[in-house]
């Protein structure tokens, strides 16, 4: 199931030159460990592949030696965290860098955290984990990373020209919209719409680049026994894969400053109208929605488009791993279209998300551990997080360097962009302290009203607008204390 707990970050849409990957840890339900490869490198095997790549510079050393690191072992499973570490050990003679994992790593560490001794450095995903880096975004208790990124790398480039192009200048990064980077990206996802590649080939149909093409493909979707959409209806929070980059589409950064950061006004827009109404021929167009959508969990919905049931669905670049044993139909292959256009003349988009690793403000150690952050984007370790986690990091130019670890599918999703997709991002400005509302939810959960049309766009938006406005009473509240 998809992780509503992930890091989406707020930046201006981009086009992506170089795409990444990676099956979000907290979007699979199993939190088992990626069992390795016996033909793969071993981290020592790479270290010496390559002794120049990351190693320690001459003289380098610590006062403290010792660094505590603590990680969610979910989808991407412990074994790159201990490859990481042994790597670095061997490139930095004299370091120890002990590793705690678990799929409750945030109630494993809450405790130290809260007498005032963290870990030096934490990768902390997962729902039931998520709260508790949210918790210290809010407290303003992580450490200030600007300048690991401002760094130059052995390449003689600053250490952010490595970085996917917006992250560093993303909400994800940087929660308080100051330009300083207090959470560090790790692994990368994109998410869009899903379609039967072997079926569009065997037809001669075209995937929809428009919107107009996309609600045209009901006709092909009727003469082939579907209908055109499903989703994981009792988890409509799936559909922002769809909405936020219709968003963009329609009123550009804008429009989504004003979504994500609760104007009241976004509710009586054009590009509100616009993109929900989207959802609402979806709901009463004949054919376009799946019967029986709105009560499907994630595992239902996801395995009747892959018997053939719907033409097209959301989801990320997770899904061919978290499906790989569902049945399906003959010949099946999955194709990833994006997010159609509102015109001809406009690329298709993409919501993509990251991954952030973060260094308490607390960390008895934060010079070894911005040392091993740095470490964590070159080459060798991107590579090795492609081998151990099948998974791909912001990093430029990533897909490539683990092409011979993830499957042809999910390097093609992510290579995708290098054909002019737009990669759309955004993040929901965080609540005052103590707020009653959640902001997916409040959007999101609605859907299954509106699907089912029990509730009107207009019932909707004034319902929203009521909502945006007690936000930021809140917000206005607690920034008077």
């Amino acid at each position: 199931m998809k992780k509503k707990n992930w890091f989406t970050f707020a930046a201006v849409a981009i086009a992506l030159t170089t795409t990444l990957a990676g099956c979000g840890s907290g979007n699979s339900p199993s939190n088992e460990s990626t069992p390795p490869s016996s033909a793969s490198p071993s981290a020592s095997d790479t270290a010496a592949a390559s002794p120049s790549e990351g190693a320690s510079p001459a003289g380098k050393t610590f006062e403290n030696p010792e660094l505590d690191v603590a990680v969610f072992q979910g989808g991407y499973g412990r074994e790159f965290w201990d490859s990481a570490a042994e790597a670095f050990m061997q490139d930095y003679p004299g370091t120890k860098i002990n590793i705690t994992a678990s799929p409750k790593i945030g109630e494993l560490i809450r405790p130290k955290i809260v007498a005032g001794n963290p870990p030096d450095f934490m990768y902390i995903s997962g729902s039931d984990n998520t709260p508790l880096v949210n918790g210290l975004i809010k407290d303003k208790a992580l450490l200030d990373l600007t300048e690991v990124f401002e760094e130059l790398t052995p390449e003689g480039a600053p250490l952010k020209d490595k970085i996917l192009d917006g992250v560093l200048n993303s909400r994800a990064t940087s929660p308080y919209d100051d330009g300083k980077v207090y959470l560090a990206p790790y692994n990368f996802g994109v998410m869009g719409l899903w379609y039967n590649k072997a079926l569009f080939e065997a037809k001669g149909i075209t995937p929809p680049k428009t919107w107009d093409d996309f609600f045209a493909a009901n006709a092909a979707a009727k003469e082939n026994g579907r209908a055109l959409l499903t989703y994981q209806g009792i988890y409509p929070g799936y559909l922002e894969e769809m909405i936020v980059p219709a968003i963009y589409a329609a009123g550009g950064q804008e429009a989504l400053k004003q979504f994500f950061d609760y104007d009241p006004e976004f509710w009586k827009s054009d590009t509100f109208k616009q993109v929900w109404g989207l959802m609402e021929k979806i709901a009463t167009e004949d054919n376009a929605l799946m019967t029986g959508t709105v009560a499907l969990n994630h595992t239902q919905s996801q395995t009747a488009f892959l018997q053939g049931k719907a033409m097209f669905i959301p989801n990320g670049s997770w899904f061919e791993d978290e499906m790989k044993d569902a049945p399906r139909e003959d010949g099946f292959s999955f194709g990833y279209l994006g997010v159609p256009s509102f015109g001809a003349d406009k690329p298709v988009s993409a919501l993509t998300n990251v991954e952030t690793v973060v260094i308490p403000a607390k960390a008895k150690n934060p010079e070894l551990a911005k040392e091993f952050l740095k470490y964590l984007y070159t080459d060798k370790i991107v590579q090795l997080n492609g081998d151990k986690a099948k998974a791909v990091m912001a990093v430029k130019g990533a897909p490539d360097l683990v092409k011979a670890y993830i499957t042809e599918t999910t390097y093609n999703v992510y290579k995708a962009a290098d054909d002019g997709m737009i990669a759309v991002n955004g993040a929901f400005k965080p609540v005052a302290k103590g707020s009653k509302f959640n902001p997916s939810d409040e959007v999101y959960k609605p859907f299954s009203s509106i699907m089912s049309k029990q509730m009107t766009l207009d019932q909707y938006a004034e319902k929203l607008y009521k909502v945006y406005s007690e936000i930021q009473k809140e917000l206005e509240a607690a920034g008077a204390q």
